[in-house]
């Protein structure tokens, strides 16, 4: 019982520190064609973007259908928020 308890442990630990990294794919992705980190509105503009890209897919209701109107809205504001 002690053994599944621990691998339940470290499950969660690992997945909790994988979901903590994954924020930080959009600013590892913002690099111009030249090789170089994006700056100012060029960067603000594709961390903006990057981040409704990767909220739109999680954007269903508990249906299975596609969020529309107002409820899309709250989501993806309060979804963009949290990649932040």
């Amino acid at each position: 019982m002690t053994r599944l308890m621990l691998a339940v442990l470290l499950t969660a630990f690992a997945l909790g520190s994988a979901a903590a990294q994954a924020p930080g794919t959009c600013e590892s992705k913002a690099i111009g064609k030249n090789g170089r980190e994006l700056a100012g509105a060029a960067r603000t503009s594709f961390l903006a973007k990057c981040k409704r890209e990767a909220c739109a897919p999680k954007a269903v209701g508990s249906d299975g259908k596609r969020l529309r109107g107002a409820a899309k809205n709250s989501f993806m504001a309060k979804c963009v928020r949290e990649q932040a």
